[in-house]
């Protein structure tokens, strides 16, 4: 049963001054059993947030409270870190258009709608942090974003950025039937990877006559947004994240990756089980997507729930995503309980929605475990987050709370009806409020 207000952080101050939630003020957590991905769980726990940051993480008895620290019982509750979904397509983002195949000049940063529902349906699903992909209709459609679910009137509120001040992102690419389709794009598989190693080809150039430019710059080649994309991925500086289903073109991504040296995540890999030791020999990541139901496109029929199993059954880094609308964000936490019953150990499928989804997205200095000194990132649930029974309670982002159940419009949300699909409202919105006319 739903405690009414068993969470709820009002102001309070000696002064009566409101204090915000991940503040200046220390919030300690107590009572709830934790799940922290970078060690043993904890069966009562506490969890010590100051400033958008963890600050401590321990047993009750053992963890010092600070002075002036505004305390939280959360008895009989799961602490977990936030989630983070590796492929999703929340925003209503798109890539490239019908033009050519290969584009890699396109941004999803220049199409996102952080208003969209589907959004605050993730943080509902205990989402944190998500890479957010074009579709897989080109070979390649477009330049990937890293997002924090924070709140935000605007797509720079959201972004995550690397130390130099440059967006955190990626490359998508696919194979596969998506691609095929008439001319200028590929008619068949051989087409399709002969026009992709053209194109890398080309990079490598561009690459080679910018190096040549250092020296002289009468040799600086016309600046070329497309090439400068790829030349990112071949100095390792921007991940290809790569769509694909069969084994065989696995395979041939595998042999693209070994050719032309960019750093590479396998997405889906539909058919990973049966080439699992290859995959593991290139030392390449996956994330996979659990589907739950038949049907959909013919490549993905001999798709298995002990996909997990078998990848970590050979030391392959596994991660799980929605593909959002594939599987609804609210739902991805199940992916998890899926593959445990299909044999993967709770731990590898626990830390495939945290930890180890953080290190292949190499986000992990900031998310993916309830460790001192990264973003107070974390859901709060009824039970266990592996049973069909827990509910998502509360989301946290960087000490915020962005989902809160018993709020209304977070329920609606969260169990659907009326309005549930329509774009959020920004809070404050003055327009909304009648303040403006």
């Amino acid at each position: 049963m739903m405690m009414a207000g068993w969470l709820a952080l009002g102001p309070a101050t000696a002064q009566g001054n409101a204090q915000p939630e991940g503040g200046s003020q220390p919030l300690v957590f107590e009572g709830a059993r934790l799940l922290p991905m970078a060690g043993e769980e904890i069966e009562r726990g506490v969890l010590v947030i100051q400033g958008g940051k963890i600050i401590a993480v321990g047993a009750v008895g053992e963890v010092a409270v600070p002075a002036g620290a505004k305390r939280v019982d959360v008895s009989g509750r799961v602490i977990m870190p936030g989630v983070v979904d590796t492929h999703s397509h929340i925003g209503q983002v798109d890539g490239g258009d019908s033009s050519a195949p290969i584009q890699p000049e396109v941004r999803v940063l220049d199409s996102l709608n952080i208003r969209d529902a589907r959004i605050q349906k993730a943080r509902a699903g205990g989402i944190t942090t998500v890479h957010v992909v074009p579709g897989s209709g080109h070979l390649l459609s477009g330049q990937t974003l890293y997002l924090k679910l924070r709140d935000g009137r605007a797509t720079e509120d959201l972004l995550i950025r690397l130390p130099d001040g440059t967006v955190a992102g990626g490359i998508k690419m696919a194979n596969g039937t998506n691609p095929r389709r008439d001319p200028p794009f590929p008619g068949t598989r051989a087409k399709a990877a002969a026009l992709v190693r053209q194109e890398w080809v080309r990079a490598q150039e561009y690459r080679r006559k910018l190096e040549q430019a250092k020296e002289d710059p009468e040799k600086a080649p016309e600046r070329d947004l497309a090439l400068e994309a790829l030349v990112e991925a071949l100095e390792g500086r921007r991940l290809v994240h790569f769509h694909t289903h069969q084994f065989q073109d696995i395979l041939t991504v595998l042999r693209l990756q070994k050719e032309f040296g960019f750093r590479l995540v396998l997405h889906h890999v539909s058919e990973a089980w049966k080439v699992a030791e290859e995959i593991a020999a290139a030392r390449v990541p996956c994330s996979l997507i659990v589907l739950d139901s038949p049907g959909g496109k013919l490549e993905a029929r001999d798709v298995s729930f002990r996909n997990g199993k078998a990848l970590e059954d050979v030391g392959v880094s596994v991660a799980f995503h929605t593909d959002d609308p594939v599987t609804d964000s609210r739902l991805l936490i199940r992916s998890a309980a899926l593959a445990v019953r299909a044999g993967m150990s709770r731990s590898k499928a626990l830390a495939a929605l945290t930890l180890e989804a953080a290190k292949i997205l190499e986000l992990e200095n900031l998310v993916g475990s309830l460790e001192p000194g990264k973003d107070a990132d974390f859901v709060v649930l009824s039970g266990d987050p592996l049973s069909v029974y827990s509910l998502v309670l509360q989301t946290w982002v960087e000490g915020k709370k962005v989902f809160d159940r018993e709020d209304p419009q977070d329920r609606l949300y969260a169990e659907g009806g009326y309005g549930a699909g329509h774009d959020q409202p920004l809070s404050p919105d003055p327009w909304l409020a009648g303040e403006v006319y």
